[in-house]
């Protein structure tokens, strides 16, 4: 039987069950063989020894900017013209850790014997499906001490919505499992499905 734990559960082929969130999305006659998630935890890439700095650059900068605008009398149009980059501020040194966690948990992933499945629910909520048999790619990246990620397409850095795939890994454009546990396990179950 399949569940929305983090870690992947392999279902029996025999036993034709299905979560009640993928049975609407199955074709007749085909198999939910691995139903997963993403880890939800703080997600630190190698890219951040870049991003992090830049973060505290420019929020530090427009709280700066703000605090001076606001003490100094400033005209309101003025003042009001750098809330939105302290907005953006508050959000590239933190907001982006809280927003890419909060999406990873709602964040569902599904390998039936035809599809790779990725499915966000909720607000913003998206449902992507892949021919299992066509898949630009398949690329499996793995740490030492957790998840691993199974990429289907290839990516650019600034890939994304809106390019905010840079700043918050679950908004890239590109399909894939993100960080789930037992990754190698779920890779040999779409290679053994791809022929």
């Amino acid at each position: 039987m399949t569940t929305d734990r983090a870690d992947p559960v392999l279902v029996p082929a025999s036993s034709g069950t299905v979560t009640d969130a993928w049975h609407d999305t199955l074709f007749a006659g085909e198999r939910l063989l691995w139903t997963g998630r993403p880890d939800g935890g703080l997600f630190l890439r190698p890219i951040e020894w870049l991003l992090i700095p830049f973060s505290l650059l420019w929020g530090g900068f427009m709280v700066f900017w703000n605090i001076t605008a606001w003490t100094a009398d400033a005209p309101t149009e003025f003042t009001l013209f750098g809330v939105p980059f302290l907005v953006v501020g508050v959000y590239v040194v933190a907001g982006r850790f809280l927003h890419d966690m909060w999406l990873r948990r709602r964040t569902r992933y599904a390998v039936t014997d035809q599809r790779i499945l990725i499915r966000r629910q909720g607000l913003g909520g998206s449902m992507r499906s892949l021919d299992i048999r066509n898949l630009p790619m398949l690329d499996l990246r793995e740490t030492a001490a957790g998840p691993g990620t199974i990429q289907f397409e290839t990516e650019s850095l600034f890939s994304g919505r809106s390019g905010f795939g840079i700043w918050t890994p679950a908004l890239s454009a590109s399909a894939r499992f993100l960080r789930i546990a037992d990754a190698r396990a779920v890779y040999a179950i779409i290679r053994g499905q791809r022929g």
